[in-house]
């Protein structure tokens, strides 16, 4: 049994997988989008419950992910299946912040970010607003 198995995957989880995914889309994951993902857990109300023991294990997992075929669909699955739609345009801003963390948009991140948007089904007037 694997941890996410044994442990069922939290809107939180969902919300940390998106933004490591951001961070790992252009292939080189760079401190500011940690320590962007880092200062949103730790001081975003919606992590307050959150267990950041968590991070090391969606981190992993992101990676597992993106080494496989199929990773992209798989990470929107287990998204769709575990963050309720409320939370969808909060998981755009985050993630949005994390690839801007950098002060550059890379092409990978910039992909990532329109099938994030295509994905949660975000409208085109909130998406530019949050952009």
């Amino acid at each position: 049994m694997t941890e996410t198995e044994s442990h069922p995957l939290t809107p939180q989880d969902c919300l940390v997988l998106l933004m490591f995914s951001v961070s790992v889309s252009d292939t080189n994951i760079r401190t500011s989008e940690l320590i962007k993902i880092e200062n949103q857990v730790n001081t975003l109300p919606i992590f307050g419950t959150f267990d950041i023991d968590r991070i090391t294990v969606l981190s992993n997992m992101v990676f597992d992910l993106f080494s496989e075929e199929d990773g992209l669909d798989a990470l929107f699955g287990l998204v769709h299946d575990n963050l309720p739609e409320k939370l969808n345009e909060t998981a755009y801003a985050l993630c949005c912040d994390v690839a801007a963390a950098d002060g550059i948009l890379r092409e990978g991140e910039i992909r990532l970010l329109e099938e994030i948007r295509d994905q949660l089904n975000i409208d085109r007037l909130h998406a530019a607003a949050i952009e």
